[in-house]
């Protein structure tokens, strides 16, 4: 497959180096010749100077026998009119762009990306997808990660066992159902020490390890409890950051949970008011530094259960997530986009981290995988992804029992969706044609993995 990526920035650098990993043939287009350069030297990919718009530098990107377009530049514009180059002179059959602005979101404004408009065939919006991601955090208590799959018939959920009320700590995976009977739960990754490893049924839960599980939605409160968390819904929320993700977040907080009292803390005078006139009395708006502890005073942060920091600083949302713990807020959320910072985030007493970058990233690689990958969420950048999947007529997934298949290693099923509803799979669990599996797939294990999804000679991509 040859791709384009237009914009070598952190986003657009780590999905050509994931696709060039994969064995793809990737141009990377960016006006910065420094970064054009980096990529080109740091990843088996091709850098190229250039206006990733202007019709001269996509053709000498390779447009004309281009199968992809993934334009994730700064610029919402250049990406829309990256894509409508793409395919409009070259006819590029697959165009992806990041849109960020959220007049280019409204619902009315859908229409611009119809095929004979701005043909548009998936536009990812971070800001969108942060919030929620957050959102989904507030209503999972005590879990660091959550991500419904498969039409919300499963849920994984990324949970610190760092306390001595886990009544894992110490015990063998495979003495999972001898501590909880009739689990509905498989423990499909575990990140211990900033390493992470695809449990098998000898390993053992140590006190500090953050462990990634695949349940149902009805036993996510039974599995939190047995791993020592009981946490409350946060009623008492302060927002850091009116930006495009902050007024997000409290929008869908107002329309979903009216029963949460709101702050939002914003240092631009002119947002700060914007923001004021846009939610009402949906939330109480405050201008001011989150970093002046007489402002986090004045929003009773020592009284608040979380504080979600979201300003487009790192080091703002950092420590104002540190300051707000230090004055009595139970649990911190905090934006971070600089991958570097997320191993010193525990230390810090940060409670979950979201990364904009990773989202966006997971959203993009689902659209270049076999095409039975139904959706795809990136567990940490080195390590792997968890994914829905649909099993082929044909493939060898579903040629016997899972014991007898011989599963590669880093390839685990952590659920089976069918007809009749969720099944949390054993040894003997047979996958059928048409089912959707689960499944954490280390990104050394993912060539294997896609070979076994794929079908017969007519259905492999």
């Amino acid at each position: 497959m040859r791709i384009i990526v237009c914009g070598a920035g952190q986003v657009g650098s780590t999905i050509a180096r994931h696709l060039a990993v994969e064995g793809m043939d990737v141009t990377v287009v960016d006006l910065d010749a420094a970064q054009a350069r980096r990529v080109d030297e740091s990843y088996d990919v091709r850098g190229m100077v250039g206006h990733a718009s202007h019709p001269e530098v996509l053709e000498k990107a390779g447009a004309r026998d281009a199968d992809m377009l993934i334009a994730v530049t700064r610029s919402d514009e250049v990406n829309m009119v990256a894509s409508q180059v793409a395919y409009t002179l070259f006819r590029v059959p697959r165009r992806i762009a990041r849109v960020r602005h959220h007049g280019y979101l409204d619902p009315l404004s859908r229409a611009l990306y119809a095929a004979d408009q701005l043909p548009i065939d998936v536009v990812i919006s971070p800001e969108v997808e942060v919030a929620n991601g957050i959102a989904r955090r507030l209503r999972t208590p005590g879990a660091f990660d959550t991500m419904p799959l498969a039409d919300g018939k499963v849920q994984l959920i990324g949970i610190h066992a760092d306390t001595h009320d886990c009544a894992f700590i110490g015990k063998a995976i495979r003495d999972v159902p001898t501590i909880m009977p009739d689990p509905h739960m498989i423990i499909v990754a575990v990140i211990r020490n900033g390493e992470a490893f695809v449990p098998n049924g000898d390993d053992v839960i140590e006190l500090g390890d953050d462990v990634y599980v695949v349940t149902e939605p009805s036993r996510v409160d039974r599995v939190m409890s047995v791993f020592g968390h009981q946490e409350r819904v946060a009623r008492r929320v302060v927002i850091v950051g009116g930006g495009n993700v902050g007024l997000n977040l409290a929008n869908m907080l107002a329309r979903d949970a009216p029963y949460v009292r709101l702050k939002l803390i914003e240092h631009s005078r002119e947002r700060a008011e914007y923001i004021s006139r846009e939610l009402g009395e949906k939330a109480v708006v405050l201008l001011g530094d989150a970093l002046d502890t007489e402002v986090l005073d004045e929003a009773n942060i020592g009284s608040a259960e979380t504080v979600v920091a979201v300003t487009n600083d790192d080091e703002t949302n950092i420590f104002s997530s540190v300051l707000a713990k230090r004055m009595g807020c139970k649990r911190a959320i905090t934006l971070v986009n600089k991958s570097s910072y997320e191993p010193i985030m525990p230390s810090l007493g940060i409670d979950a981290v979201v990364s904009p970058n990773a989202i966006t990233i997971s959203t993009i690689l689902r659209h270049v995988r076999h095409r039975s990958v139904t959706a795809l969420y990136t567990l940490r950048e080195e390590f792997g992804e968890v994914i829905e999947a649909r099993a082929q007529e044909g493939s060898k997934l579903t040629s016997g029992p899972l014991k007898d298949i011989g599963l590669p290693e880093g390839f685990l099923i952590g659920a089976v969706v069918h007809d009749s509803g969720v099944l949390i799979p054993t040894a003997e669990t047979h996958i059928k044609p048409g089912d959707s599996v689960i499944a954490m797939v280390t990104y050394k294990a993912l060539r294997k993995a896609e070979a076994f999804l794929a079908g017969d000679r007519r259905d492999r991509s």
